[in-house]
């Protein structure tokens, strides 16, 4: 059952003020003429990324990862049976740059929760495969990790996360289809 967002421990009040309201009233006294409505959103959505990148940070280096490290264990989890990407289909998937897929591949094979190897087909092309016990660390790292966002989440509503995420969904296709290539 969802807890009641009026009586969780977490929700504030319904007249509460966060830093956004804050710099929303400067520029309307500033600037009033200014539409601040998208900052509105955009600000809070900044804001929240960078709680939730601190907060995420704390639940993987628990596990003694990085994010970045562990969303390349969780890219190769999702991948299905045998886990296995080329580190193109990694780095392009990832949003990241060649060299920097290089160094967080290097690093996992140090701790021996990745395996790198030649294709059998093309021995030119490099295939990375998760190893059991970067499996085992990525599914441990999922358990905390979805469970602490569950708990966030847990001040809104089902019905207000159900809009939350349409909305969110929406803004991303259209921000995505603008991509190129």
């Amino acid at each position: 059952m969802d807890p009641d967002p009026a009586t969780s421990p977490l929700a504030a009040p319904s007249n509460a003020a966060d830093h956004v309201d804050h710099l929303l009233a400067q520029w309307a006294e500033e600037r009033p003429e200014l539409d601040v409505a998208g900052l509105a959103i955009v600000a809070r959505v900044v804001r929240l990324q960078r709680f939730l990148d601190r907060r995420t940070e704390a639940v993987v280096a628990a596990h003694g990862l990085t994010i970045g490290e562990s969303n390349v264990l969780a890219a190769l989890r999702r991948a299905g049976p045998p886990h296995t990407l080329t580190p193109t289909e990694l780095y392009r998937g990832l949003l990241l740059s060649s060299a920097a897929m290089t160094h967080r591949l290097d690093r996992l094979q140090e701790l021996g929760y990745v395996h790198r190897s030649r294709a059998e087909h093309d021995r030119r092309q490099v295939l990375v495969a998760l190893t059991p016990e970067g499996r085992e660390v990525v599914d441990a790292v999922m358990d905390d990790y979805t469970e602490h966002l569950n708990t966030l989440l847990g001040v809104l509503a089902e019905d207000e996360r159900g809009q939350l995420e349409r909305g969110l969904r929406a803004l991303l296709l259209r921000l995505e289809s603008d991509e190129p290539g």
